[in-house]
């Protein structure tokens, strides 16, 4: 892969909110790229402004200022069917608590997606049993979300958001509502659909076991970049790099800048 080949460049964004004296600053001019493929999670405390910069990454708050380039164009500018063709198409949304629909069957839940795209049966078929083949929920795909556990939930929400093939999948906390041994199974199959179908993957979390998963992690503090580590996977385990993430996390608490 060329490293000069960037799918997605946020520049300089910047998110305030009110004006005058109830003027936030949010988000205080952010910029980083993500490359094709890449797993990166954004991690910081509450109110750091992470779950914002997700949000205006998925155009579902536009910046005040700045650029959000996928492949070159600037997603803050669309409008209309190129707006909901990106919502609809180029990215996936895998959120904390679900959003599945009641009255679906997991199987019903997961090809919405294509069914609203007019995606022929055949087509859809193929790519259901690729996706849950590699989530592991083949035989729940005639369960309602009732029937399920929140495990099986998530999973089956993780198979929605990658059917589609997106050029991004966008997990806002998809371990938020899981216990441990229920998150670190879900961690390990989209870490294995990155790999296997090249998945690009931005993931906010203050899950440290789910962060461990990334390749990169993006520390936000005080709506700006604070700090970066990079996962060499060929050298570090998984359990070295879940203690590099845990001193970056208690610099983080601590308000400092000098991180190791």
């Amino acid at each position: 892969m060329n490293i000069n080949d960037k799918l997605l460049k946020v520049e300089n964004i910047k998110k305030v909110y009110g004006s005058n004296e109830s003027k936030t600053e949010a988000l205080r001019g952010i910029t980083f790229d993500v490359l094709p493929g890449e797993f990166l999670g954004i991690m910081g405390a509450s109110g750091s402004g992470k779950t914002t910069l997700l949000n205006c990454i998925s155009t579902m708050l536009r910046p005040t200022s700045g650029k959000v380039l996928l492949n070159g164009e600037d997603i803050c500018t669309f409008k209309g069917r190129k707006l909901a063709d990106f919502r609809g198409n180029k990215i996936g949304y895998l959120f904390q608590d679900f959003e599945l629909l009641d009255n679906l069957t997991a199987k019903e839940n997961i090809i919405l997606p294509l069914s609203i795209h007019n995606i022929s049966y055949e087509v859809a078929k193929e790519k259901l049993l690729k996706i849950v083949k590699q989530l592991d929920i083949e035989s729940i795909l005639n369960k309602y979300p009732n029937e399920m556990s929140g495990g099986q939930k998530q999973r089956v929400a993780a198979a929605r958001a990658l059917i589609t093939n997106p050029e991004i999948v966008l997990a806002d906390e998809p371990t938020g509502a899981l216990d441990s041994k229920n998150a670190k199974s879900l961690m390990s199959k989209l870490e294995i659909i990155n790999k296997e179908n090249e998945s690009t993957i931005l993931m906010v979390t203050h899950d440290v076991n789910a962060a461990s998963f990334c390749s990169r992690i993006l520390f936000i503090q005080d709506g700006v970049i604070f700090h970066e580590l990079r996962r060499n996977k060929e050298k570090e385990s998984q359990s070295d790099f879940y203690e590099r993430i845990l001193m970056v996390m208690a610099q983080l608490g601590g308000g400092s800048a000098n991180v190791l």
